[in-house]
């Protein structure tokens, strides 16, 4: 990736194809695990062209324009299981989370996050769904709840992301907080 003006501000367009080409030296094996997750944050957190072209500048750009498809979105599903998902990863842009008969605890405070904003659109039936967020958070509350307990909770600060919730709930509870829980505890 070239720019005649390192000093240009990135577009997201610009960092999802910068994702795309350290997407491909991870899958062709150019990248250890540990070297692409370093790259996607440095490349989210990237302000102008000029950071950006070192993070690429090892790798061929043998990937189109297109961004892929698992920079834009993930779903994780739970159906009659509990599902937990922590530590260092890649959320989405648009992170659906479905659970029916189930439970999902999802750490988003380890995760890198591919933006300044991502929407977790959540749908939950008979279901246990429990979000933690970083500690500087902006949640925004979009959802909806039937026969269901939803506790949504993130406060607003000036310099984290947006985390927007959407989604409903039926006959099933939905936490999206800041604090710190077990995902071994029974619930």
């Amino acid at each position: 990736m070239t720019t005649e003006d390192p000093g240009q501000r990135a577009s997201d367009a610009d960092r999802d194809r910068v994702a795309a080409i350290i997407a491909e030296g991870l899958a062709t094996g150019r990248l250890t695990t540990a070297e692409h997750a370093d790259r996607l944050e440095a490349t989210y957190g990237a302000v102008t062209m000029g950071e950006l072209v070192p993070i690429t500048k090892d790798l061929p750009s043998t990937v189109a324009n297109a961004a892929p498809a698992d920079v834009g979105r993930k779903n994780i599903t739970a159906a009659f299981s509990k599902v937990i998902k922590n530590g260092r990863w890649v959320p989405g842009r648009h992170l659906r989370l479905r659970a029916r008969f189930g439970a999902l605890i999802i750490d988003l405070s380890g995760a890198v996050l591919p933006g300044r904003e991502i929407t977790v659109d959540i749908s939950a039936a008979f279901s246990k769904v429990i979000i933690r967020v970083p500690d500087n958070a902006n949640v925004i509350d979009d959802g909806s709840a039937v026969f269901a307990k939803r506790v949504v909770s993130g406060g607003e600060k000036d310099d984290g992301p947006v985390i927007r919730v959407t989604g409903n709930a039926a006959f099933s509870k939905v936490i999206v907080s800041r604090k710190v829980w077990d995902p071994n505890l029974r619930g």
